[in-house]
């Protein structure tokens, strides 16, 4: 996938100079700070945000339509004509190989399911749907959980609980706080509620690239790792196992990511933009 740079390369002058004075001070300090190259000026800010607008349609889209006895083929084929039809492409598509138009995850299914004709949609089955969008060379990114007809309570009660690590972890992506602080908040909730957390995949900045710094990990420890900054666009999708967090990939496709026990799996996932005082989100 090309990149495809837009409005320009940060500079310390799209920051106040009260601003430019704290991260001179945290990197005395010894913070870790992330790469500049990730702050976004003013215009890549406008041009993710009419992306993310598209994404967001692309899932209500889908949800309007979902139903037992689809095939995951007909999702694809939806998000695919409704993404064209908005002047925009599926990031996905033909990403490093990756065929369809979006990642179609059924129960312990992790991520990154291939959307095929053969896969039917039943009643009972909790299905990720992940979709992601270019438009003018901006990148945006979501995914939401479905429930397929009659499911069972310990199933529902975990797409309710990663749903809720989700906004726990929103809650504390803010400016100046650190990104263990958002891993540590997720885990703690998981765990609490009987559940693990997936460490081997995690969420990722984006918005001139599909993916690029930084690693947003859904575990860890508060006041570790990098310094969330204002400008900042990244993804939250924690991915929580009813079971064990160990997973592994599909050798037949080299995408599917499973349980390594073979229980369920749900993940959901928004794109936030770190404002000055606080956070904006971008995708639902």
């Amino acid at each position: 996938m090309k990149k495809i740079l837009k409005g320009g390369r940060f500079t310390p002058e799209n920051y106040s100079a009260e601003i430019e004075e704290k991260i001179q001070k945290y990197r005395k300090l010894g913070y870790k700070l992330p790469p500049r190259r990730v702050v976004r000026t003013p215009e890549q800010i406008e041009g993710i945000r009419e992306s993310a607008k598209i994404n967001t349609g692309v899932l209500d889209c889908v949800a309007a339509n979902i139903r037992e006895g689809m095939s995951t083929a007909e999702i694809d084929k939806l998000v695919y004509d409704f993404t064209l039809a908005h002047g925009a492409i599926p990031a996905p598509l033909n990403y490093e190989g990756f065929p369809k138009s979006v990642c179609t995850s059924i129960n312990e299914v992790v991520c990154h399911g291939i959307p095929s004709e053969k896969e039917i949609l039943r009643s009972g089955d909790i299905v990720n749907v992940d979709v992601s969008t270019i438009l003018n060379g901006y990148f945006s990114d979501a995914s939401r959980m479905f429930m397929i007809g009659d499911v069972k309570p310990d199933n529902k009660k975990l797409v309710e609980i990663t749903k809720e690590c989700l906004e726990i972890g929103i809650a504390a992506a803010q400016p100046w706080a650190r990104l263990g602080d958002v891993g540590a908040a997720i885990q703690e909730h998981a765990e609490k509620n009987g559940f693990s957390v997936v460490r081997d995949l995690c969420g990722h900045g984006v918005g001139i690239e599909f993916h690029e710094p930084p690693n947003v990990e859904h575990f860890g420890r508060k006041g570790t790792g990098s310094m969330i900054l204002p400008g900042m666009t990244f993804t939250i999708e924690p991915m929580i196992n009813m079971g064990a967090y160990d997973v592994y990939i599909d050798q037949s496709d080299g995408w599917t990511v499973l349980t390594d026990d073979g229980l369920p799996s749900a993940q959901w996932e928004k794109m936030l933009l770190i404002t000055e005082t606080g956070n904006e989100i971008l995708t639902y």
